[in-house]
């Protein structure tokens, strides 16, 4: 089995020399120096976000992934299209075939590990290639024989271009100039991004009360500053309906805080060297054990089936199994022709859009509630097993690392760390699940997915901060 892993790893060698890699730094870089590098990374992810795309007839319509746009870091139209989406599914798709033994790592080898990065990254860019071609034939930009085959093929440049610029900024904050990941940092951009135009929009939108503005803080002020019944106008400010209200932003910040309150909770294990005497140590299992990985893969399984759905009922909307999967109709808010779920599988996996409605269909509140909870505790669970960090890994870790738990046996490591991972993952990916529930409940601004990651990301960034500027300092120990 081992052979073989090698060898699939092998086939990727020849391609190594024509992937752009950025080369590991040669020196440990300073703070300031990383700040900058992670600044001007995130600088080309956002003028790459608001270029749109040369050569497209249109963007209108329904948009087809409307629904994993925060969480892949996409922009419609522009050419950040594809957002993050290569790079996750290869990162994705290699800790799965390394998790499950398909291909033998050892990460302890140098050379490994560098072909498992190659690999990766062909992989990212042949899934680039792939996805962009789909988008250009799928009509997403207008009919393919309006459009010609010279535009077709320049926006599947286009796509390409930006999908490879990813990657290796991504590359670039991993390799130790910058700080954190690519795949984090733009997320948590993208969701903030997203916040704050909710609150501060000056755009203008008519959902038939007239023209009002998109922004909930500049609406509130706009309302209060204009009519002359201020109580009304306050009202109006906390709970219009349709349009980000103030109610909607204090909901955002209400889950925000109670997140960073959870980051803390944590079991820590104590742990001192076999080797140094006298060396002690601890390993925390936080209670958000898998991070933020559950609502990632929740929000990327609920994607795709909602992406099927679309598909199979514009093509087959009379038949009663596609019916059963799900119903879809336009929105009668937007302005863009968006396609909301109204019945089967689909709709019930959608959170309800206001209290109003979790009172009128408790059932789908329920569907819901459950449906998140059981999924995030089961992605939580499955992810802590291929991803490396299950009991059974983190014993033989700390058995290289030559630590043990004083007064346990040295046999017993696994069996006491189990008492307290496989909880931590599945009960962490529940309560996940719940505080996504409870901001779709209320009505959070950018859905309880965007909100988690956001502040586990943000938090995770506070942390490598603390750990850098220390690091600096001299404040070095376990």
């Amino acid at each position: 089995m081992g052979g073989g892993g090698f060898r699939v790893l092998h086939l990727v060698r020849p391609f190594l020399s024509v992937l752009p890699e950025v080369q590991t730094a040669d020196r440990k870089l300073p703070f300031r120096e990383k700040v900058m590098y992670t600044v001007v990374s995130l600088f080309i992810f956002l003028v790459c976000s608001q270029l749109p795309l040369y050569g497209i007839h249109s963007a209108t319509g329904s948009d087809p992934f409307y629904w994993m746009r925060a969480i892949l870091a996409s922009s419609r139209g522009t050419v950040m299209e594809l957002g993050i989406t290569p790079l996750v599914t290869s990162g994705l798709i290699m800790q799965l075939l390394a998790g499950s033994k398909i291909i033998e790592v050892d990460n302890s080898v140098k050379e490994d590990r560098a072909l498992l990065n190659g690999a990766q990254k062909l992989l990212g860019v042949m899934i680039t290639i792939g996805q962009a071609v789909a988008y250009v034939l799928s009509g997403m930009y207008g009919d393919v024989r309006d459009l010609g085959s010279g535009n077709a093929i320049l926006i599947i440049v286009q796509l390409v271009f930006a999908g490879i610029i990813v990657i290796c900024l991504d590359e670039l904050l991993q390799k130790g100039y910058g700080l954190g990941s690519g795949i984090s940092l733009f997320i948590a951009t993208n969701i903030c991004e997203n916040f704050i135009w909710k609150a501060f929009s000056p755009t203008t939108i008519n959902t038939g009360r007239g023209a009002e503005f998109e922004g909930a803080i500049i609406a509130l002020f706009h309302l209060l500053i204009s009519r002359t019944d201020k109580v009304r106008a306050l009202k109006e400010a906390f709970y219009r309906q349709n349009l980000p209200n103030v109610t909607n932003l204090l909901a955002t910040v209400l889950i925000f805080l109670i997140v960073i309150y959870f980051q803390g909770f944590r079991v820590v294990l104590p742990v001192r060297s076999k080797s140094a005497r006298g060396q002690q140590g601890s390993y925390p299992i936080k209670l958000f054990y898998t991070s933020n990985m559950p609502i990632i893969l929740q929000s990327a399984l609920v994607s795709n089936l909602f992406f099927i759905s679309q598909l199979l009922y514009k093509r087959f909307s009379s038949n009663i199994f596609v019916n059963l999967f799900g119903k879809w109709k336009e929105s009668e808010y937007s302005h863009s022709g968006q396609l909301m779920p109204v019945g089967g599988l689909v709709y019930y996996m959608t959170p309800p859009s206001s209290l109003a409605d979790i009172a009128a269909n408790p059932f789908h509140a329920l569907f819901y509630l459950i449906f998140m909870l059981t999924a995030c505790a089961l992605f939580s669970k499955t992810w802590i097993e291929v991803s490396g960090s299950s009991a059974r890994d983190v014993a033989r870790q700390l058995k290289e690392q030559q630590m043990v738990m004083p007064g346990h046996r040295e046999s017993n490591l696994q069996k006491e760390l189990n008492r307290y991972i496989p909880t931590a993952a599945a009960f962490g990916g529940m309560c996940i699940g719940a505080l996504t529930v409870v901001a779709d409940f209320m009505g959070a601004i950018g859905s309880g997915t965007g909100i988690l990651l956001a502040v586990t990301i943000i938090y995770q960034y506070f942390e490598t901060f603390d750990k850098e500027r220390a690091s600096e300092l001299g404040f070095f120990g376990l």
